[in-house]
């Protein structure tokens, strides 16, 4: 473009800075509530250290619910979600410092209505009829075992508790119908995750309040049943994966109805309470989100002829999704408008933003927009990334130079990446950097099949999919070979460690508190993931050979590329051993390394000041390693080892 400089790769000046990112932006939890005509959410706000802040959206205004000494975060399963519920005016949220769960009328501040001590709550209903809520309760008195999980009621008059259902090993998504004669609930036992096997259950519930007549109506080894929900009229609807995608059903005369028969998937995994991908407009009409290839869509379900309507928005990720008379709520995103809460006038269809994850105003000039990618990999079959190019309307290449490549690996690995907004690629993208974010075998989105192509293939399937991306962008002339890095968090901070110490291709790369060592993961870690590893890996200790085969740790000798290692002092679900014994097996071999223990940080960084640090380091250190200057100055990493 005329006027544009010429200038290396990874040193174009970029107006998306850190600071953008880590002070700009809220972070939306995957749930909202709506209550009459208000509407509720929950904001993550690294510039308040991370607190987790309920707001209400009432006649146009948007206003905090929660005072700032509270962060509404629930702890269950380590991951939590379903932090809150809404009963007219009245929230009832947990907070993370005690998890307790609060009780705040308007007006008021928040009080107690559960004893201290160490039980915490999540994706909590409210029975009106008996004035009390069921909730997911995780018992974590008994400090030599694991905690015990149930689902419990909590008297809103005087905060009493009492165990309605338990004895398995999880529970989730208690649902009570609108005459509060039944209520529906999700449960599974270890080995399983709730995308493996979970059973519906229904009961009716007698004068007491206690259950009565319970039966599992759906659930089997094949199937993975998620996000149950009443009805106006009382019918029980969910969504089953029984013919290998996640399809709406609905319980009628003792039978599984289907509602919606597709390749197509209607729900996410539950890696947390609260999520939602269909609503009740009405008792006729259903709104919901569903995804191909990575891509969200938005329809409306007439229910009693099963027809599906899909609308024509300009989102390419949806979910959270609600409704109200006449309209649907969700949270959207598209490749150029960021995370917003949004509202649907469902008989114009026309959209209203309700807020936005960001305010920050960006020419498009310097936005990449994502190209949806298939590639050849290993046994013949073809795997699914979003390629970014490098972005800039004041910047072009240096001569002929190719640009440096940055695969991102996504965390689960049961989970998926979307082509929605992202500043933190726009970040890179903007500075000259190509990015591939990768939906390797494993991933959700494109059915079961694609997903169980990691069923004991975890650090191979996953990895072969990032480097064959790659090779495939190398083969195109959109990267540098030379200049190929690969980074990724949690469990994609594994397949990271894997792809730089099982494979060749990889320069350099970044681990967000990612995993190095499979055995001590299923060690120590959590109850929710205790035998996550079973499937992904295999039976511990039977194969305890291969835990120590695809362990990074035990293979260093065959890493020979630099790494950075950034990690929260208390995480509990990849604790800081794991970095640990990494960055000293590297000092070791004299290969450059760099560690960032940020305190405060649990598993995902939440405070503002640690998120710009961590951006700014990882890029410091490619900087470093491939040879270019920084066009912002950045506070310099110690870089050990590095000639």
């Amino acid at each position: 473009m005329p006027g544009q400089k010429r200038a290396t790769y990874g040193s174009w000046k970029s107006p998306i800075t850190s600071d953008v990112i880590s002070s700009g932006v809220v972070r939306f939890d995957s749930q909202i509530a709506v209550s009459g005509n208000d509407i509720y959410w929950i904001e993550g706000r690294p510039s308040e250290a991370g607190r987790y802040v309920i707001v209400r959206w009432r006649n146009g205004t948007c206003s905090d619910v929660t005072p700032r000494s509270f962060n509404a975060r629930t702890r269950v399963h380590e991951y939590g979600g379903g932090a809150f519920l809404v009963d007219r005016d009245t929230v009832y949220f947990s907070d993370f410092a005690d998890q307790r769960l609060y009780r705040q009328d308007p007006g008021g501040d928040p009080t107690p209505i559960t004893p201290a001590g160490k039980l915490r709550f999540a994706d909590g209903v409210i029975d009106r009829k008996r004035n009390r809520t069921v909730s997911v309760c995780e018992d974590h008195s008994l400090a030599e075992s694991k905690p015990v999980n149930s689902i419990v009621t909590i008297d809103l008059n005087g905060g009493g508790i009492k165990n309605l259902v338990g004895g398995n090993d999880f529970y989730s998504s208690p649902r009570v119908s609108p005459d509060g004669t039944q209520i529906a609930w999700l449960t599974w036992n270890l080995p399983n995750m709730p995308w493996d096997f979970t059973e519906l259950w229904l009961a009716s519930v007698g004068s007491d309040g206690a259950l009565q007549g319970a039966s599992k109506i759906a659930g089997s080894a094949e199937d993975s049943i998620c996000q149950p929900r009443f009805a106006p009229d009382g019918t029980l609807y969910f969504v089953s994966e029984r013919t290998g995608w996640w399809n709406l059903y609905r319980w009628r005369d003792g039978a599984a109805e289907p509602i919606t028969e597709m390749e197509a998937e209607f729900a996410a995994p539950a890696w947390v309470f609260g999520m939602s991908d269909y609503a009740f407009e009405s008792n006729s009409r259903i709104v919901c989100a569903y995804s191909r290839s990575g891509r969200s869509f938005f329809a409306i379900i007439d229910t009693d002829t099963r027809q599906l309507h899909s609308l024509d928005l300009p989102y390419s990720s949806i979910d959270a999704v609600q409704a109200m008379p006449g309209h649907a709520v969700l949270l959207a995103a598209s490749p150029t408008a960021p995370s917003s809460v949004v509202r649907i006038d469902l008989s114009s269809g026309k959209t209203e933003v309700l807020r936005r994850s960001t305010e920050v105003k960006l020419d498009v000039g310097y936005l990449a927009s994502p190209e949806d990618i298939e590639f050849p990999t290993e046994n013949g079959l073809i795997a699914h990334a979003f390629y970014y190019p490098p972005k800039n309307k004041d910047f072009a290449a240096a001569g002929d130079e190719k640009p440096p490549l940055l695969i991102f690996s996504h965390g689960g690995p049961t989970g998926s990446t979307s082509s929605g907004f992202s500043l933190s690629i726009q970040y890179w993208t903007s500075r000259g950097f190509a990015i591939a974010d990768v939906n390797y075998g494993g991933s959700t989105g494109y059915g079961r099949a694609y997903r169980r192509r990691l069923d004991g293939k975890w650090g191979i399937v996953d990895v072969d999919d990032c480097v064959n991306c790659a090779r495939h962008l190398i083969r195109e002339g959109k990267a540098d070979a030379n200049r190929i890095a690969i980074r990724g968090g949690s469990a994609g901070g594994y397949t990271t460690l894997a792809a730089l110490t099982f494979r060749n291709l990889f320069r350099a790369g970044a681990s967000y508190f990612g995993v190095s060592d499979l055995e001590a993961l299923e060690k120590d870690t959590h109850k929710f993931e205790s035998r996550y590893l079973e499937r992904l890996v295999g039976p511990y200790p039977d194969r305890r050979d291969l835990f120590i085969e695809r362990s990074p740790i035990y293979h260093v000798d065959r890493l020979s590329c630099p790494v950075i290692f950034l990690q929260g002092d208390e995480d509990r679900v990849v604790p800081p051993s794991q970095a640990e014994l990494m960055v000293e097996a590297l000092r070791k071999k004299r290969l450059p390394v760099a560690y960032i223990l940020f305190q405060g940080e649990q598993h995902g960084f939440r405070q503002g000041k640690n998120i710009k640090r961590a951006l700014e380091a990882e890029f410091y250190f490619y900087s470093r390693i491939f040879g270019f200057e920084p066009a912002d100055p950045i506070d310099p990493v110690q870089i050990e080892n590095l000639a």
